[in-house]
């Protein structure tokens, strides 16, 4: 992917449609090889770019999911506990190796788990792998500060094995959906892309891409819906995930066209919480569809 255009068409052939800004910056990423830092709500592609870039590079996909108490030993490695204890006991039971030896085995790379920092770090077929730091908002401030230094070294340390550094960058995508706000040194470290819902053109182009069964009028009818329910006053909006989850919720039911009754039936395909739900039951349903509706006979 060597040209924007280029990284355009790429993630195109995946099923990812992406206009000009976010290619631009995917492509900057990775010609300077800089971490990679997308902003923006809940369901708007954030985690499918890392995918979609990973397929189109044929690179590997490691994915490191982010929660709060995350550290650093848990994304980094941790030793095979049983198959420690079940080596102490074969030793025993045999009069095997004295202790020193004993205790280097255990600690050699034999009993290594290795937790996904420490996997992007390793040499991997195809080249380096696409590393996606999934929701980095939901972590804690030291754990920040340990990914910003595994990030500037790209090196992890094991104390029992010392430094392992990666060969070869790995390519770092972060996310974060804004819970929080991430430390401004950690987002220094990489360039920035605020990845927001999606234009009713582009949002065709995606439900086109990634639901191609459904006719031209059905989906022109979901998007401009969805694009008017992400006007109203709900608690989650539904994103470009719930809107592809929609289109295939009625073509299985084989819906040709929208009408109350059926958004009645099938809001939980694209709201996640009751109250939102609730909010559109009845005649809200009927007058956002009518709004709809009258946006697409507009000029």
């Amino acid at each position: 992917m060597n040209s924007i255009d280029a990284v355009q068409e790429a993630l195109g052939e995946t099923g990812y449609v992406c206009g000009r800004d976010l290619a631009t910056v995917v492509f900057l990423s990775l010609k300077l090889g800089r971490p990679l830092f997308l902003e923006g709500e809940a369901g708007v592609g954030k985690t499918e770019i890392a995918k979609a870039i990973s397929t189109a590079l044929g690179r590997k996909l490691i994915r490191l999911q982010c929660y709060e108490g995350l550290d650093a030993a848990s994304a980094v490695y941790e030793w095979n506990f049983p198959a420690q204890m079940v080596a102490i006991r074969s030793a025993e039971a045999t009069g095997g190796a004295d202790r020193a030896s004993l205790t280097t085995e255990l600690f050699s790379e034999d009993f290594l788990i290795e937790r996904p920092l420490l996997d992007a770090m390793r040499p991997q077929e195809g080249g380096a792998p696409v590393l996606l730091i999934d929701e980095i908002d939901r972590t804690d401030e030291p754990f920040e500060a340990f990914l910003l230094e595994a990030l500037s070294d790209f090196q992890v340390t094991i104390p029992e094995l010392g430094t392992i550094k990666a060969p070869e960058p790995p390519i770092v995508i972060l996310t974060s959906n804004r819970t929080r706000e991430v430390h401004d040194a950690l987002k220094r470290r990489c360039l920035y892309h605020w990845v927001d819902y999606p234009t009713f053109e582009r949002e065709m182009d995606i439900l086109t891409a990634r639901a191609p069964e459904a006719s031209e009028n059905l989906s022109r009818e979901v998007v401009a819906f969805v694009q008017k329910l992400r006007g109203e006053d709900l608690f989650k909006k539904p994103g470009v995930a719930e809107t592809i989850d929609w289109a295939k919720c009625l073509l299985a039911l084989d819906v040709l066209e929208l009408s109350p009754e059926v958004i009645a039936d099938t809001l939980g395909a694209i709201l996640k919480y009751q109250d939102d739900i609730a909010q559109l039951q009845g005649s809200e349903a009927k007058r956002i569809l009518e709004d709809a509706k009258k946006s697409l006979e507009a000029p």
